[in-house]
């Protein structure tokens, strides 16, 4: 670790020499926390993330899991959004992707997980944007809510345009955000328009918010999300107005703050 920053009122960011390090650093604190709410006998509501960034802090909880005996049995957990259009057996479909790097390997309740669903009928996705945003409150809100940042600044892919008063919702994809997947769907044209994401009203809901950003690619959305307005053009904005918000940062990504 370099060094850690506080910024805004309550918000801070750590810089590690690795992304592998940061990952070992925030997967220890969640690890905390899921232990030491079991030892109170109470529940632990994490809020997870997709894509190539939280692969280490889920190769580290996998870790954690199978040598060092940490459970996951008193863990519910809400993903942040799922393309539509894209059954569960699909290879990018974030039910898939958290399935083979994550759930398979650790000893959560399938009962416990919940992923937007991407194969509803146009007319079913209101419904149920709004019972995940219910059952999110039925469970007592996100104790923790991991994220990555995406080129437009969005978290979740609450695109530029998302306000906090955004919920859970159906989305058009930035096409930015459809370039930067395009080679994992073989081509821009084969990426989903659309998707279902969390909104920033309810990420900013969480008690606490961890971001994670790697490489140089992430520098520059980094430090407009950290040290610019807040603005409804970046979404990550908003976390400034957080009560309890840490990025973590290989060098790279902090290289322009």
């Amino acid at each position: 670790m370099i060094n850690t920053y506080k910024i805004a009122p309550a918000m801070t960011y750590e810089v590690f020499e690795t992304k592998e390090a940061a990952a070992k650093k925030l997967a220890a604190e969640v690890a905390e926390l899921i232990r030491s709410r079991a030892a109170e006998g109470k529940g632990v509501v994490l809020g997870l993330a997709t894509g190539a960034t939280p692969l280490p802090f889920y190769a580290e909880l996998i870790r954690l899991h199978k040598e060092e005996g940490l459970s996951f049995k008193n863990v519910t957990t809400f993903n942040l959004d799922e393309y539509t259009g894209l059954p569960h057996d699909h290879v990018e479909s974030y039910w898939y992707f958290m399935h083979t790097n994550l759930f398979n390997h650790i000893d959560i309740p399938a009962e416990n997980i919940n992923l937007p669903c991407g194969t509803l009928a146009p007319e079913e996705i209101p419904a149920h944007c709004a019972a995940y945003e219910q059952k999110i409150k039925d469970c007592g809100g996100l104790d923790l809510q991991i994220l990555g940042i995406g080129r437009t600044g969005h978290i979740g892919f609450n695109e530029p345009g998302s306000d906090d008063t955004t919920i859970t919702r159906q989305v058009h994809l930035d096409d930015l955000t459809k370039t930067d997947a395009a080679p994992a769907f073989g081509g821009f044209e084969n990426v989903p328009s659309t998707a279902i994401t969390m909104g920033v009203a309810t990420i900013m809901g969480a008690k606490k918010v961890r971001l994670m950003a790697w490489g140089e690619k992430k520098a520059s959305i980094v430090n407009k999300a950290i040290n610019g307005p807040v603005t409804i053009d970046v979404a990550a904005s908003y976390l400034q107005n957080h009560a309890d918000a840490k990025y973590f940062l290989d060098t790279p990504a902090a290289a322009e703050l």
